[in-house]
């Protein structure tokens, strides 16, 4: 401690637990401050990826269809994962147009290939066809 007032710095304790402890003399407010600053920047270097959605008819039309699947590569290009749903309808309790849903999927997957990977084959959700794509690693 003598030591460490003599050069007007502080005395830390590295390892208290250890036997003896071990300490270290260093300016504290500027350790702290630098471990601060290495956090900040470990921080800005991350990527939150977020889940984004695109939502779908099994009736939708070419021109829609395209724009849909745009604005899913907009999201894949931009690292974010991508939801795709297709609402399929129903009458009395059976499912219509599931052929069509299928067939949509297909075509869906097909034009996004390039830009992303598709994490799980689809799945049926209650009224909805869903289907999780990962963007491609950038290399």
């Amino acid at each position: 401690m003598r030591i460490a007032a003599e050069k007007e710095l502080d005395l830390v304790k590295i390892a208290p637990t250890a036997n003896p402890p071990v300490c270290k003399i260093m300016d504290y407010g500027k350790y702290c401050f630098e471990q601060s600053k290495r956090e900040k920047e470990a921080r800005k270097n991350q990527k939150v990826v977020e889940i984004k959605e695109v939502r779908m008819t099994s009736k939708i039309d070419d021109g829609d269809f395209n724009t849909k699947v745009n604005q899913a590569i907009k999201f894949l290009k931009g690292g974010d994962k991508v939801k795709v749903s297709i609402r399929l309808q129903f009458r009395k309790g059976v499912p219509l147009h599931s052929e069509l849903s299928d067939k949509l999927l297909d075509q869906f997957k097909e034009a996004v290939a390039e830009y992303g990977t598709f994490d799980k084959p689809s799945k049926v959700e209650g009224r909805n066809i869903t289907l999780m794509i990962s963007p491609k690693a950038s290399k």
